[in-house]
């Protein structure tokens, strides 16, 4: 009889998948993809090729909050597993949820720049596609190295990039946010209207608390004029690039973002863009080819917006196998050890990153990312290539475990680390708890629901 009964239960799930399927077809302006449907493979893929193995049960290419709305229904009628996809560059690939559901926002792109300056921005619109509209009616918001990466993560997660120590985070211009709750509400989140939300979209990382569907930015005007530098040291020389670049970058100007990155023979790439002309520029790189006291050739232009875009985001990238982890400095007492962390490695680099200037004009606790104050970050990158995963994987949590010791143990949400046991506490820091609050409130049955979701 138990035996029977089994059966009969199985088979009443199995009769409800296409049920479900042709239930949410009916209703969606956009396409549904199921297994076998042409394009199928190629849009279940995520940008971190590593997870290639995840196939999603139904991937629905939502192209107005309604659809959004249908599948979020859907999720609750049936509890099948649902997250949203903007761009896809998830580290963990959580966005594309094996056996789930995929609500596709990329249709969702469009741009648009109003007489007063400000953006709205559809969540499934790419950082490149940003970069073209806004640049073509004169504004700008500082955003990310990476074109293809999607708004809608970037943005949740905080939103590091190239310009952020003269403008902040692309969080800090976030101004509303329209947003379907997994009731399906819509719901616009703004300072004035559903203001705890509002906060925890501003850092709170993707994922979380609802599906945004759009975005509204205030914006500058575009600089009149940049200058992007380079300065390329020797291998072996990672110890004293880091001890005399780290204060050097946190000492320069608002105008000056800089970065580096330490590979595993001890080379290091300093590069950077300034809001201003190149006599500024040129004076620091003087000061720090002075404090690291080694010889390096220093590369520079003055060039405008688009130019400086085109050189700081480097073209599209290539999907590919990787590894990766962070962590937020809070001291750099032993830079030589930092460097020690990747040297010899087969895989595992780091790029460390200036944070300061306009990023600490807020509190901690003024929106959810809390690591204002904090001086530099450091993401542990391993590309697999022709290694086994495995020995990426140890290569970059051996390098992240030594930093936490090292520098302090803050984490950047955007750069999820499936494998860090740490990542709420340190990645939320005095936030969590305001955050899960959040999450109670407006999802209270965890529809949104992923190993690294805010709980």
């Amino acid at each position: 009889m138990a035996t029977g009964a089994a059966v009969v239960a199985g088979d009443a799930v199995a009769d409800a998948r296409p049920a479900r399927w042709a239930r949410l077809r009916a209703h969606l302006a956009g396409e549904l993809l199921l297994p076998g449907d042409d394009g199928y493979d190629t849009a279940r893929l995520p940008f971190n090729s590593l997870f290639d193995h995840h196939r999603p049960a139904g991937i629905a290419r939502c192209v107005r909050p309604e659809d959004v709305q249908r599948c979020l229904e859907e999720a609750r009628r049936s509890g099948i597993r649902v997250a949203a996809r903007s761009g896809g560059h998830g580290y963990a690939a959580y966005s594309t949820p094996h056996d789930g559901l995929v609500v596709d926002l990329a249709p969702m792109a469009g741009v648009e720049v109003r007489p007063d300056g400000t953006a709205v921005v559809g969540a499934g619109a790419r950082l490149g596609d940003v970069y073209a509209a806004l640049a073509a009616a004169g504004r700008c918001l500082p955003l990310g190295n990476c074109p293809s990466v999607g708004i809608a993560g970037f943005t949740l997660g905080g939103g590091l990039g190239w310009l952020q120590r003269t403008y902040g985070l692309a969080c800090d211009w976030l101004r509303a946010a329209r947003v379907i709750t997994v009731d399906s509400r819509v719901v616009t989140a703004s300072e004035d209207r559903e203001p705890d939300l509002f906060w925890a979209l501003r850092g709170g990382g993707g994922g979380n608390f609802g599906v945004v569907t759009s975005f509204g930015f205030a914006t500058v005007p575009v600089p009149e004029v940049l200058t992007v530098f380079r300065v390329r040291f020797p291998a072996g020389s990672a110890a004293d690039v880091l001890g005399g670049w780290q204060p050097w970058s946190v000492a320069l100007p608002e105008e000056v973002s800089s970065s580096c990155v330490a590979m595993p023979d001890g080379a290091v790439d300093v590069f950077g863009c300034a809001v201003g002309r190149e006599g500024m520029v040129l004076g620091e790189l003087a000061h720090l080819l002075d404090a690291v006291g080694v010889d390096a050739p220093i590369e520079h232009a003055e060039v405008d917006y688009p130019t400086a875009t085109a050189i700081m985001t480097g073209g599209q990238p290539t999907r590919n196998a990787f590894r990766a982890s962070s962590r937020i400095a809070e001291r750099w007492d032993d830079p030589a050890a930092v460097a020690d962390t990747v040297r010899g490695m087969d895989s595992a680099l780091l790029i460390v990153g200036a944070l300061g200037g306009a990023i600490d004009r807020r509190t901690p606790t003024d929106t959810a990312y809390p690591h204002r104050g904090a001086p530099t970050s450091v993401e542990v990158f391993g590309t697999v290539g022709d290694l086994p995963p495995e020995q990426v994987t140890r290569e970059v949590d051996q390098a992240q475990s030594a930093l936490a010791g090292l520098i302090g143990t803050g984490t950047y949400i955007n750069y999820l680390d499936p494998e860090q046991q740490d990542w709420a506490r340190t990645a939320y820091r005095h936030n969590l708890r305001r955050l899960r609050a959040v999450a109670r409130r407006y999802d209270p049955d965890r529809v949104l629901r992923f190993p690294q979701a805010v709980r």
